[in-house]
């Protein structure tokens, strides 16, 4: 008869007990089966049990699968399930005994107790984040199990993993580490010319290609520079990407922003004038206009621009002594040449020998620098008619332009007066006195002076010094 024996995950394990041939029970055997209540009754006289140690099959010979019996006989080693026989049973490798390890054939026929080998077995080992094992036979004993990772990743720990006589895995889980930084690239660098009278730029560019060696993830990328689509001012401008990982590895990458700047020739000021220009005067697009000092008039083009060509346009200017017409037919046609161009300090006297007209004219003559540099031009009305003289420099009015300069004006020919008029022809100060070069300058550079005209006066500052 075989009793089969199972246990969890392992294969069946067979302990065969081969009988002799089983009793039966006769009558007059001391033993007999009540049939009605199915209970066994003994006799008033019971019959002892013969036990015979010479019977070499008194109990089921022992078979265990996967496994060996080593059996001992009080009757000698031809003897392995006589009355009295102790066993050893033990399971070949890889099989773990399940049971008792030493058994005896007792007097009842049966053995002491019952075993059977189970398939030795390790857990089945977890699978690894970003990564996986193989093993050469599942769970069983010595099955080698040999790990991983997937692509971008490195293996720290035990590489190999065995299954061992105690069901245990030797060393320890490895660990999938990301450590290679990301793949990234940058874009191409570029070079742009400025913009027409601009010294910078306006530059784009696509982000960098950014991909992850291991699970695709980027998890910053981080700019170092201006962002796409700014201004860029001339000269060469490192562009710096750097990207990072889950695993904050990171990865760089560089590119060259370069702007150029078109520039034409330095252009030199007018002789007895100046240049006024826009952006830094001479890059691509700037205009220069052509500014002539007092008591001179631009003979020429106004303006130049430099072109992408890297040439200005046209040709430049001249400077030529202002020319005064007075033989006009009025005061005003004598006031037009001066607008704009020139401011008249208008003198007014009633003789010539008048004392302050002649203190007056002395001081004046002592500065006729700072006249020029303030583009003042004097007109002296001097006298009573018939023969009253009004002149510019050495040319001399006629009664006429006299007469309505002075109407034009309030000035009088009772007593000393002078008035000041700007370059727009506006009566700005009225003196009844003589005053010094100094006052009159400062109240000039103080109220009349237009921007250009600052900047001027402060380049010449010493100039007449």
């Amino acid at each position: 008869m075989a009793i089969q024996l199972t246990g969890r995950g392992a294969l069946s394990l067979l302990l065969f007990l081969t009988p002799a041939v089983m009793p039966t029970w006769y009558a007059g055997s001391g033993y007999h089966p009540d049939e009605s209540y199915n209970e066994v009754y003994a006799e008033e006289v019971p019959q002892t049990r013969i036990l015979d140690y010479q019977v070499p099959r008194w109990c089921y010979t022992l078979n265990i699968q996967d496994g060996e019996a080593t059996c001992y006989s009080p009757r000698g080693g031809n003897y392995h399930s006589s009355l009295g026989t102790r066993c050893e049973l033990s399971c070949d490798r890889g099989f773990r005994l399940i049971g008792r390890r030493s058994v005896q054939c007792l007097p009842s026929r049966r053995w002491s107790g019952t075993a059977y080998c189970r398939q030795m077995r390790c857990h089945a080992l977890p699978f690894i984040t970003s990564g996986t094992y193989t093993c050469t036979n599942g769970v069983l004993l010595d099955s080698r199990c040999d790990y991983s990772c997937s692509s971008g990743y490195h293996l720290e720990g035990d590489r190999s993993r065995i299954c061992m006589e105690d069901g245990r895995w030797s060393g320890g889980e490895p660990v999938c580490v990301d450590i290679d930084p990301p793949k990234i690239r940058c874009p191409h660098s570029r070079e742009k010319m400025a913009e027409p009278e601009k010294l910078t730029a306006r530059v784009y560019w696509d982000p960098p290609l950014v991909k992850d060696s291991a699970d695709g993830t980027i998890t910053r990328l981080i700019l170092r520079g201006p962002e796409p689509g700014s201004h860029f001012p001339e000269g060469e401008h490192v562009i710096r990407y750097t990207a990072y990982d889950r695993a904050y590895n990171r990865a760089s990458c560089k590119f060259i922003v370069k702007v150029q700047v078109r520039r034409c020739p330095t252009l030199k000021p007018p002789l007895h004038g100046y240049l006024t220009c826009t952006s830094v005067g001479d890059n691509y697009g700037a205009t220069c206009e052509y500014h002539c000092d007092g008591g001179y008039e631009r003979q020429g083009t106004p303006s130049r621009v430099c072109q992408s060509s890297r040439q200005w346009s046209g040709s430049p200017p001249i400077c030529a002594p202002m020319k005064i017409n007075v033989n006009v037919n009025s005061a005003a046609g004598l006031l037009d040449q001066f607008y704009e161009k020139r401011r008249l300090l208008i003198i007014s006297a009633p003789d010539p020998s008048n004392r302050y007209y002649k203190m007056q004219i002395s001081m004046l003559q002592q500065s006729t620098c700072g006249l020029d540099l303030r583009h003042v031009t004097i007109i002296e009305l001097v006298g009573q008619p018939p023969q009253e003289v009004g002149r510019i420099r050495e040319q001399q009015l006629s009664a006429n332009i006299i007469e309505e300069l002075r109407q034009f004006q309030h000035l009088t020919r009772s007593y000393f007066n002078m008035v000041l008029i700007d370059k727009q022809g506006i009566d700005r100060e009225r003196y009844m006195e003589p005053v010094t070069p100094e006052e009159i300058f400062t109240f000039i550079d103080d109220y009349l002076l237009s921007n250009e005209e600052l900047i001027q006066r402060r380049e010449q500052r010493d100039m007449c010094d």
